[in-house]
């Protein structure tokens, strides 16, 4: 049994929150997500709906430190689906975007601008993603963010690593010991990130606060089926699972909805 969905605050979604700490916090989050390769586990299943889709530019939306899409890519070639990626944020850590669009060689770029998911200029086509971010929306939001994917003839994969449960709550309360030992490995080197995480510890403190938060924001697999429901469903290939990469005891969401093609 699920506990309460509370849309609680999360600093990470404040305008107001300085950049050296926000981007402190993604460049943590996309250290983790390079050294334990969490994403990998869902590769298979995001190859077959972009074969089914037949879209092979991807947009990552609320892209973070640059997210998955940099390694998941390669692992998406090996299911023998070749992409391109544009990485998207309201609030872009630019760096990093740079970053990860200079190691892979036109294959993945960014967008500099502000990119809300609430709002996705027409100029921006492709295969929607949204990596552990979906639950930042409330669900009005969410609906609409999936709706207006699908109406545009987009398809869309909400992927999220976070659960409303007490054992990942209990997981996340060990991130601030995951963010001392991950820091050391974060390039380029700032002074900003040495101070905030070691001398100053804001950013193991608000990367725990937001992570608990996020557990208690996470969609369910059967919210997530409602949120989808909606006059476009009869158009549109839902496919709502869980996958469970080995070794994490808490399971990966992943919806994906693809438009009939006209």
């Amino acid at each position: 049994m699920p506990l309460p969905r509370l849309h609680l605050f999360e600093f990470g979604d404040q305008p107001w929150c300085p950049r050296a700490i926000r981007d402190a916090q993604t460049d943590y989050l996309q250290c983790a997500i390079e050294t334990t390769r969490m994403y990998d586990v869902v590769a298979p299943r995001l190859a077959r709906a972009v074969k089914r889709s037949g879209k092979s530019r991807i947009v990552d939306l609320c892209s973070g430190g640059a997210g998955p899409w940099p390694g998941l890519r390669d692992r998406l070639a090996a299911e023998g689906v070749e992409v391109t990626v544009l990485l998207t944020d309201k609030f872009p850590n630019r760096a990093a975007f740079e970053r990860a669009a200079r190691g892979h060689a036109g294959t993945v770029t960014h967008e500099s601008q502000s990119i809300d998911v609430t709002a996705i200029p027409a100029r921006i086509r492709g295969f929607r993603t949204l990596f552990s971010s979906f639950h930042h929306f409330r669900p009005a939001e969410a609906r609409a963010i999936l709706r207006d994917a699908i109406t545009r003839g987009e398809p869309v994969a909400v992927i999220e690593a976070t659960q409303r449960s007490v054992k990942a709550i209990l997981l996340i309360l060990l991130t601030p010991v995951a963010v001392w030992i991950l820091t050391p490995r974060i390039r380029p080197w700032r002074w900003s990130r040495f101070l905030l995480t070691y001398l100053i510890p804001i950013v193991p403190l608000v990367v725990l606060f937001d992570g608990i938060v996020s557990c208690f924001r996470t969609y369910t697999p059967r919210e997530l089926e409602k949120l989808a429901a909606g006059p476009e469903g009869a158009t549109t290939e839902w496919e709502i699972a869980q996958e469970r990469a080995k070794g994490n005891p808490v399971p990966i969401t992943i919806a994906i909805g693809i438009p009939h093609r006209r």
